[in-house]
């Protein structure tokens, strides 16, 4: 699943290329996806809108139009987001197209079928997508050590699971919870309640810092993105332990472990993180 770092990469790529775009047609393959409100007010409701511009909250992209309204947009496990020419071959598994206006569309496929589309008009609270239930920014100015320690610091569960809570922080996934934990020494299976305030204060510091690393590593330009179909995340060369599992560790030369936490693989350092 696109965790923060990929939808942020998304954003910064399609934002600057719909903005003050008008959405001419809407069509829709896969009604499914369309989860608010029914396809045809959707089809309705957008026909004329103009694009603002594009912001991420979480895992969500959000596409702020000019009248108020909004598209919020999961991509789940597979879904993706490409702008492309009218022209331009599309993708097997196509189910939203937005044909804009200066001959582009702004197209979404998934393999798998989980995205989801909700559009709320201005004003309209959103009791739907579940993007208000969403925790702090860990790229915010008040994501603290006070704030991880009073909502983590009494928790039996493992640090690992704790990083992936979207209520507590917004768009950590499995990826980058096994980066921080490398970066701040820490092993993932420790019961949250265990770690001293050095730690959460640490934390505090490596989370921010792991995720604008990766985002830098992450940019392209839109033709790059474009003839990658959205998939070239360039972060993997850089990722230290994910993936890595039995193969010698970049600090301190030991064997890489993984094992399974909360139902999710976790990759760490039996040496560097204790």
């Amino acid at each position: 699943m696109p965790e923060l770092l990929e939808v942020e990469a998304v954003r910064r790529v399609i934002e600057p290329q719909i903005q003050g775009l008008a959405i001419e047609q809407i069509i829709v393959k896969r009604p499914e996806v369309v989860a608010h409100p029914t396809v045809n007010e959707f089809c309705c409701r957008l026909r004329g809108q103009i694009c603002d511009r594009v912001v991420r909250r979480g895992k969500f992209l959000v596409i702020m139009l000019k009248s108020g309204d909004r598209i919020i947009i999961h991509l789940r496990m597979t879904g993706c987001l490409l702008l492309t020419p009218t022209d331009y071959p599309e993708e097997k598994h196509t189910h939203i197209i937005l044909r804009l206006n200066s001959n582009r569309e702004l197209r979404f496929s998934d393999t798998r079928r989980f995205g989801r589309f909700w559009l709320l008009q201005k004003g309209e609270a959103d009791t739907y997508s579940g993007i208000e239930k969403l925790g702090k920014e860990p790229l915010a100015p008040d994501f603290t050590a006070e704030y991880l320690s009073a909502r983590l610091g009494n928790r039996k569960k493992s640090i690992k699971e704790c990083l992936m809570e979207q209520t507590i922080i917004a768009g950590i996934g499995n990826i980058y919870s096994d980066e921080i934990l490398f970066l701040a020494k820490i092993h993932p299976a420790r019961p949250a309640k265990g770690l001293t305030g050095e730690e959460w204060k640490l934390l505090a510091q490596v989370i921010p810092d792991c995720l604008s690393f990766f985002i830098q590593k992450n940019d392209m330009s839109p033709k790059e993105y474009l003839e990658t179909k959205g998939r070239d995340y360039r972060n993997t060369p850089f990722l230290q332990v994910y993936g890595h599992g039995g193969e010698p560790c970049p600090i301190c030369r030991s064997t890489l472990c993984r094992m399974v936490i909360g139902g999710r693989s976790s990759t760490f350092c039996p040496h560097c993180q204790k």
